[in-house]
């Protein structure tokens, strides 16, 4: 079952970013690169389609016809037979290296009667050499921390007074906002000094959003941290 929590998340936090940045800042295009990179470690449905227009606008998803597929000489009928949503990319579960279906969205996908692909993929990164993407639209996301997104997501709510969009990513605390495999790799002091958690933690308490955050069903009880003090911190404001 999709977790409607997380792609309700994810598709708000677009709305806001897009309502509430520049039309031409092009760290917008970053941060829905780790929106969604976030939304793909929890058991979600595709859900871009809720705000294509948003993602098509700020070039992080783009459209073409079908035939502008780099394979569609070499294989028309496949391509014009196709009559509803497709994942491009095929997988052999039996090959030795399978690791599951993760990387779906690489190859692209059709709606028809158009194809898309995200900024970073496999496809898009094969229209940047044919020459379909350039400029701006040809280089790839930078890397941006997730805590980074989260301010400014909090931010930009802030804005539409949604204090529930705000608690809720302060719900997810500093392992999964800062985290790694190891863990959150900073201690409180550290944290302390870093702006985007410091400004993120301010706009929290501005808008009272803690009790929401706490409510959350992804919010950390810190009895279960595994850092007790970073944790106890995080839920002192």
């Amino acid at each position: 079952m999709s977790m409607h929590e997380i792609e309700d998340l994810v598709a708000d936090s677009v709305r806001v970013l897009d309502a509430h940045t520049a039309s031409d800042d092009p760290r917008v295009r970053d941060w829905f690169a780790v929106l969604y990179d976030f939304q793909r470690g929890y058991d979600c449905s595709f859900t871009h389609f809720r705000v294509m227009d948003v993602l098509l606008r700020r070039g992080y998803t783009y459209r073409f016809p079908v035939d502008r597929h780099p394979d569609y000489a070499e294989r028309p009928e496949y391509f014009d037979a196709l009559a509803e949503f497709t994942g491009l990319r095929t997988f052999d579960e039996e090959a030795l290296d399978f690791e599951g279906y993760d990387s779906w969205l690489e190859d692209g996908y059709v709606e028809p009667p158009f194809l898309y692909c995200d900024a970073g993929t496999d496809l898009w990164r094969r229209m940047v050499v044919a020459g379909e993407l350039r400029g701006p639209d040809a280089a790839p996301p930078r890397p941006t921390r997730l805590i980074e997104v989260a301010y400014e997501v909090a931010a930009a709510a802030e804005m539409e007074q949604d204090r529930e969009l705000i608690g809720m990513w302060y719900a997810f605390g500093c392992e999964t906002l800062l985290g790694g495999p190891a863990g959150c790799p900073f201690d409180v002091a550290e944290l302390a000094e870093m702006p985007a958690v410091r400004d993120l933690r301010a706009v929290v308490r501005r808008t009272d959003a803690l009790p929401i955050a706490q409510r959350s069903p992804y919010a950390v009880p810190v009895e279960f941290a595994d850092h007790y003090d970073l944790e106890t911190w995080w839920w002192e404001l």
